[in-house]
């Protein structure tokens, strides 16, 4: 059987009833092309009804761009929830007729140097450096000079773009949940690392109590490791001590399901002996739990897609005057409610 004949610029140009320049210049939205708008939407209309794809490459050599961006992935790729972040920054990049190219990398010293070497070879025109975690980076030398945006990180040097979630309001949300349902002894499971991440929650955490009136000395904070053993450890700590907490909120979801494990071992029911609020919405994990786990979900798909987006307003004939894009973006951490929260009661 014959193979589909390809459609070409010049059967879109016959079918059109319009001149050859005339259709590179519409579908290569060239400036200075002289046409009617109701040619335009004809020879919009004719490519799409043919079929007809540019030649990317004959363009790119035109317009010295590939049409490609390059997204350095910090073990995102592999990591389920943060997987949102590729595909809010394709959404982003296919609707400007972008392609986007994935090389990942790791936390490894010199590997984000590596690894940039490897994805500038593509010939991209620009890259986004999305991270693994919310922290600051040294955005490597070998994108000085090349369109670059930040995700889930901020530059040391603050030279280049960034989005980042909104930590604290996020941390507020949780123990505002708790505390709308009664809650006044609040435990926080937290992390020992030092990251924007850990500072920023603490933050919404002591500001969540300030909103119902609690001062510091109300503070019930215990760190530990942000893994699923280190939320054991410092659960059993917090609520042997401490009987009179009812409710929890742990800094991300493994720890929360640690915290779940302590409670199961010193016979605490969830929700009714004891209220529990995670960070992150590791779906897995937080449909998984039970009662399914209410918690606070980080932004990655809408980090990717504007990050995406502001990049294109970097590239050369990008801007189309979307100027009012700023050069960082925090972005809210919605609160996602499911069923581990309800009003204390007491333990007599």
């Amino acid at each position: 059987m014959a193979g589909r004949k390809s459609v070409g610029i010049r059967d879109v140009a016959r079918e059109a009833g319009v001149s050859v320049t005339t259709v590179s210049h519409i579908l290569n939205q060239v400036p200075y092309a002289r046409a009617s708008d109701a040619t335009r939407q004809r020879v919009h209309a004719v490519a799409a009804q043919l079929g007809y794809e540019p030649n990317r490459m004959a363009r790119g050599l035109r317009t010295q761009r590939s049409e490609m961006i390059g997204l350095l992935s910090e073990d995102i790729a592999t990591t389920p929830h943060a997987g949102q972040i590729i595909l809010g920054a394709q959404a982003a990049a296919r609707e400007a007729g972008l392609t986007i190219v994935l090389v990942n990398t790791t936390q490894e010293p010199t590997a984000a140097d590596r690894d940039t070497d490897i994805l500038l070879r593509q010939s991209v025109d620009g890259v986004l450096y999305a991270t693994m975690y919310h922290r600051t980076v040294k955005v490597p030398q070998a994108l000085a000079g090349v369109p670059t945006v930040l995700i889930d990180a901020q530059d040391k040097e603050s030279r280049v773009p960034w989005t980042v979630p909104d930590e604290t309001s996020g941390a507020r949300a949780a123990v505002e949940e708790l505390t709308e349902h009664g809650h006044r002894r609040i435990g926080f499971i937290t992390n020992t690392d030092d990251v924007p991440a850990t500072h920023g929650r603490l933050e919404g955490y002591r500001a969540g109590l300030r909103s119902v009136g609690l001062t510091d000395d109300d503070m019930l904070v215990v760190a530990r490791p942000s893994e699923t053993p280190g939320g054991y450890q410092a659960a059993i700590e917090l609520l042997s001590r401490n009987q009179e907490v009812t409710a929890l909120f742990c800094y991300n979801d493994r720890m929360a399901m640690g915290a779940y494990r302590a409670a199961a071992e010193l016979g605490l029911r969830i929700p009714e002996d004891l209220s529990i609020v995670g960070f992150d919405n590791q779906e897995i994990i937080a449909d998984g739990l039970f009662p399914a786990l209410t918690t606070v979900a980080l932004p990655h798909y809408d980090m990717g897609q504007w990050a995406t987006r502001k990049l294109i307003t970097m590239l050369p004939g990008g801007d189309d005057g979307q100027t009012s894009i700023p050069d960082s973006a925090v972005l809210p951490c919605p609160l996602v409610r499911r069923s581990s929260v309800t009003a204390p009661r007491s333990r007599a």
